[in-house]
C-alpha cells in the first residue's frame, strides 16, 4: 500500500514499547495508521504511544503478555470493537537477550520453556486470536519476526526462530481462505539500543565477518521490510520469510 493507504488501517505491534517494535509502530503511525503498541512493559508502550501522538499520529499503548491467551483475546476483542477490526498484526515480541542465546544444555528447562512460550507460543496465541478481527479486510496481513539465527541454527534461541518460520508457512496456508497474508522477516544483527548494550564486541565482529555487506544493520532496514510486506506491492507474497541480513549465511 502507498503511504496514503495506511490511513484508516489498524495495526497491532507486540513488543511495541522499545527497539524494533517501537520503530515499526512509529513508521505505521507516521503513515496514518492507528497503532496499538502491546508490551509486557505497559509504561514503555504508553510512553511510545504518547510520543507518536505528539508527532501527529494515532496510537495507544497497552499492557500485553503474549503468553496470556485470555489477556491477548481480551485485548484484540477490545481493539476490534473500538476500531471495527484489525488490518496489520506484527508479532514482534520475543526473548532475545544474551541469557537465551545459549545451547540447550546450558540454558536449562525453566529458561527453555520461557523462551518457547514467548517466541513460539506467543506467535501462535496472537495469530489465532487476531484471525477473526482480520478476516475479509482488504490487504490484511500478519508479519512475524524470525531471525537470521534460524538459518545458522546454533542454539535454543535459533530453534525458537526456526519455529517462527514454520508457523509463518502453516498460518499462511490456514488463513489464506480469509484473505489474510502471513509473512515473516528474519533480521540479521540489527543495532538497537538493547543489542548495543548486551552483545559483546567480539560477537559483533564475528557477525559482521559473516556478512557480505560489511556494515551494521539498522532498525530502518527492518522497518522498510515491514512496510514492503504490509503493502500492496507484496500482495502476491504469503508464507515467505524475507531475510534482511547483509548477506549473512547466504546459501542456496
Amino acid at each position: 500500500m502507498s503511504d496514503d493507504e495506511y490511513r484508516g488501517k489498524v495495526a497491532i505491534v507486540t513488543g511495541g514499547g522499545r527497539g524494533l517494535g517501537r520503530a515499526f509502530g512509529a513508521a505505521l503511525a507516521a503513515r496514518g495508521a492507528h497503532v496499538v503498541l502491546a508490551d509486557v512493559d505497559g509504561a514503555a508502550a504508553t510512553s511510545a504511544a504518547a510520543a507518536f501522538t505528539a508527532q501527529g499520529g494515532s496510537a495507544t499503548g497497552t499492557v500485553c503478555d503474549v503468553t496470556d491467551e485470555d489477556g491477548v483475546a481480551e485485548m484484540i476483542s477490545g481493539i476490534a470493537e473500538r476500531h471495527g477490526g484489525v488490518d496489520i498484526m506484527v508479532n514482534n515480541a520475543g526473548l532475545h537477550a544474551a541469557d537465551y542465546y545459549q545451547q540447550f544444555t546450558q540454558l536449562g528447562l525453566t529458561k527453555i520453556r520461557r523462551l518457547f512460550d514467548v517466541n513460539i507460543m506467543g506467535v501462535v496465541i496472537c495469530s489465532l486470536a487476531v484471525r477473526e478481527a482480520m478476516r475479509g479486510r482488504v490487504g490484511a496481513g500478519i508479519v512475524n519476526i524470525s531471525s537470521s539465527a534460524a538459518y545458522a541454527n546454533r542454539n535454543a534461541y535459533a530453534v525458537s526462530k526456526l519455529a517462527v518460520r514454520g508457523l509463518t508457512m502453516s498460518f499462511a496456508r490456514e488463513f489464506a481462505e480469509d484473505g489474510i497474508r502471513v509473512n515473516a522477516i528474519a533480521p540479521g544483527l540489527i543495532f538497537t539500543d538493547t543489542i548495543r548494550a548486551e552483545v559483546p564486541r567480539a560477537e559483533v565482529e564475528r557477525a559482521l565477518g559473516e556478512q557480505i555487506l560489511r556494515r551494521e544493520g539498522t532498525e530502518g532496514d527492518i522497518v522498510e521490510a515491514l512496510l514492503y510486506l504490509t503493502s500492496t506491492k507484496a500482495s502476491f507474497l504469503t508464507g515467505e520469510t524475507l531475510r534482511v541480513t547483509g548477506g549473512f549465511g547466504l546459501s542456496v
